[in-house]
């Protein structure tokens, strides 16, 4: 959606954009009354025959700036760690930074940790366990270097379960296989522009994607036009 051009500008420069799975959404609260706080995992290192991801750790380095954070990564960011971390501290926001595909089959749809692949169904249960009460929800489930399964028209549908299923507000996520090089620059302009405290979830996405359409490093739709926020917006 944020790629539609009406010869003059993208849609994103005239407004934000969030996917909606329904008319209601869950306890729309606004991000700004949560203090905000950090589980990031990733890998970047090859594994279970995915390409290593060079700039994952660029990517949690500057979230771990941005953001109080636990910091999950390579040999550390195993299934037992990620589920033992989500279940002892309520964290408003669940980073992974990680190969894994979505679609609207579970089976089908996975992060992979150091250790094997967390299917879908794995995580969610992982995401139940946590301590959640209403003023410590998960707010943001981000699932970076993700991508949707190919010619799955459903996979959105899939990607807004795997949040409303865990209990988050929101989940941020690719449509696409994006440079991890690029996803690393959105997600340091979109933590630091979402730390601020004053802009909604969606306005921080739209901001940070129009960085990057204004940088001629990344200005091709490609690259920017594959990030999606499903759920709250607020």
């Amino acid at each position: 959606m944020s790629a539609l051009y009406d010869g003059q500008k993208y849609l994103v420069e005239k407004y934000s954009i969030g996917l909606a799975p329904g008319l209601q959404l869950l306890d729309p609260k606004p991000l700004q009354q949560v203090k905000l706080e950090a589980l990031v995992g990733g890998l970047s290192e090859p594994r279970h025959g995915f390409t290593g991801l060079e700039n994952v750790k660029r990517e949690i380095e500057e979230i771990d700036a941005q953001l109080p954070s636990e910091v999950l990564i390579d040999s550390n960011f195993t299934s037992t760690a990620l589920q033992n971390q989500i279940a002892n501290i309520p964290y408003p926001v669940v980073h992974l930074a990680s190969h894994g595909k979505f679609s609207s089959n579970a089976d089908e749809t996975f992060i992979l940790a150091w250790d094997k692949p967390i299917k879908v169904k794995e995580l969610n249960n992982f995401l139940r366990q946590s301590q959640q009460t209403e003023d410590k929800a998960l707010e943001l489930l981000v699932l970076s270097a993700c991508e949707t399964a190919t010619g799955d028209k459903k996979a959105a549908l899939g990607l807004a379960g795997v949040a409303i299923q865990a209990g988050a507000r929101s989940t941020l996520a690719t449509l696409w296989t994006v440079s991890d090089e690029a996803t690393a620059e959105f997600m340091s302009q979109f933590y630091r522009l979402l730390s601020q405290g004053n802009l909604s979830k969606s306005e921080a996405l739209r901001q940070a994607q129009l960085i990057l359409l204004n940088d001629p490093n990344y200005d091709t739709p490609y690259l920017w036009a594959a990030f999606v926020l499903l759920g709250n917006w607020l």
